[in-house]
């Protein structure tokens, strides 16, 4: 059986969607060009940029197992399909051939999980070809989980069993019960980190609970192991209750070297954090604020070099008033930032509104707003030289971008969707930055929890004070030279392996010189 479309080059229907797609990439290009470089005057009237859609994402990528007839031309019907229902190929391999008939994979990927499905029904229309199977490759790569224990010694003869375990294990107990401090050479705690979540704050998906948080604690996990060298576990514990979760930590805390506290909600998380750094002699560090808030800080540092301008002359707009962009703010004020207003669901926040109001607002609205500006967020982005938001996708719109002072800087990190679109904003910023991997500059934590933590557990350090945090952004800041440094690359790749060395490398010297440094070794250890 001939395939519906058939011949002895590409078939038109693929021609087509090429130069399709090539037109997309290349507006796109243009339009982020322009965000970085073309900048428009905030007066100017100009026709929003043609949407773009949704790019194919490794995240719905999809094996599928076809068989057809060992004949020319399958290949180029079955991608014209796949390329006519949005899809990406990744790669086509050959399983087998037999009888006439041919057995191939072919990886591809999907925007989104319906339309994966869409293009499974349409491959299945085409006569000839059977679909064998369609495999999830998200599903496949969590199943059993993404971590394992592995010894570092051998148990290959009686001596050895009888060293790494009874009796000869009774006498290094010994030493550690004589002298604690011991744990930290004797055992994995010198390099080992708690991964610890209640759930109720994961990602984009809020309260989901201890279960459904796990495949995200074992990926902090497997990153911590990747990028800084650091051995984590992750401990998803099903309790919301702040005293239980200091408890838990507390009682844990002897067997690792510091804790990452993950994906809990706010306000808990503040006093959580708070409390475990006064009451354990480890460092405990919420990555979802002080993480991102290194990161913010690394990208903004060199946002500042590229406009001219000065942390204490400017206007910082905060969307969000959760974890992170509490952090941030704090960790801008630091910097130097001296007017910053930060708004949530009720609009700017200020001394004295009585509206939405708990411990951590009233100390963003003491330490912030000095003018006490009051109004929504738009009403708080007129004039502003950079917005910073931590909240919800699409609050704004072009025009509210073109109310800021000329050249703004727009860090929209609400995820999976900004609060702006950089193609909705393009031509009317001097920097454009967002959460996401398929935009240039990605405010990403994996660019400093790593490295902090390896910094820290090397230093022996008690706590990870600001001091340490201001220069693990700088560390990460710095990496991109004056030369290298343009509007679409103020922040490292997270796969550039200078990143964690780096920050660590700042980080242990930072524990050393404000005093909370235990020990200073010669070099950093990136792998154990």
């Amino acid at each position: 059986m001939a395939p519906f479309v058939r011949c002895g080059s590409m078939p038109h229907g693929i021609i087509g969607s090429v130069k399709h797609v090539s037109m997309v990439l290349v507006l796109r290009t243009h339009q982020l060009g322009q965000a970085s470089g073309g900048i428009m005057n905030n007066d100017d009237e100009e026709k929003l940029p043609v949407p773009f859609k949704s790019a194919p994402s490794a995240q719905y990528s999809v094996t599928l197992r076809l068989e057809y007839p060992h004949e020319p031309g399958w290949i180029a019907a079955i991608s014209t399909v796949i390329a006519q229902e949005g899809g990406g190929i990744g790669a086509i391999d050959l399983v087998h051939i037999h009888k006439g008939r041919t057995v191939r994979d072919y990886t591809v990927e999907c925007h989104s999980a319906d339309q994966e499905q869409s293009m499974i029904a349409a491959i299945k229309n085409i006569n000839g070809v059977t679909v064998q199977s369609a495999t999830d490759d998200t599903f496949r790569m969590h199943l059993g989980g993404k971590l394992e224990i592995c010894s570092r010694i051998r148990l290959n003869s009686r001596a050895a069993l009888s060293m790494a375990y009874t009796p000869g294990v009774a006498r290094i107990c010994k030493a550690i019960r004589h002298d604690p401090r011991t744990a930290f050479t004797l055992t994995i705690r010198k390099n080992c980190v708690a991964v610890v979540s209640d759930g109720s704050a994961v990602l984009g998906l809020g309260n989901i609970g201890a279960e459904a948080a796990m495949p995200v604690m074992e990926g902090k996990a497997v990153l911590f192991k990747e990028f800084g060298g650091v051995d984590a576990f992750p401990l998803c514990i099903d309790t919301h209750d702040t005293e239980e979760i200091i408890q838990f930590c507390r009682l844990i805390a002897p067997t690792f070297g510091g804790i990452n506290l993950e994906d809990i909600a706010a306000p808990q998380c503040f006093d959580i954090e708070t409390r475990l750094n006064k009451e354990l002699n480890i460092p405990v560090f919420h990555d979802d604020q002080h993480g991102t808030a290194v990161v913010v800080l690394a990208g903004l540092i060199n946002a500042l070099k590229l406009t001219g301008r000065h942390p204490s002359n400017m206007k910082v707009a905060v969307s969000g008033a959760g974890a992170a962009a509490v952090a941030c703010t704090r960790m801008l004020k630091d910097f130097g930032v001296e007017h910053i207003v930060v708004c949530d669901s009720h609009g700017a926040i200020y001394e004295g509104r009585d509206i939405g109001s708990n411990r951590v607002k009233r100390w963003v609205a003491e330490n912030t707003n000095m003018d006490r500006q009051q109004g929504s967020l738009p009403d708080v982005l007129r004039g502003a030289d950079m917005l910073l938001g931590l909240s919800r996708p699409a609050l704004l719109t072009r025009h509210d971008i073109l109310t800021m002072n000329k050249a703004p800087i727009i860090f929209a990190m609400a995820n999976p969707t900004p609060e702006v679109m950089p193609e909705e904003a393009a031509g009317a910023v001097a920097v454009m930055a967002t959460g996401r991997s398929d935009y240039p500059n990605q405010i990403n934590n994996v660019l400093a929890f790593p490295g902090i933590f390896r910094g820290a557990l090397d230093a022996r350090a008690s706590t990870i004070n600001a001091e340490m945090k201001q220069a693990a952004a700088f560390a990460i800041a710095d990496l991109i030279s004056d030369d290298e440094l343009l509007a679409d690359y103020i922040i490292p790749s997270v796969f550039n392996s200078h990143v964690a060395p780096a920050v660590a490398h700042a980080v242990l010297k930072a524990a050393h010189h404000s005093g909370v440094a235990r020990r200073m070794p010669k070099k950093i250890k990136m792998t154990v």
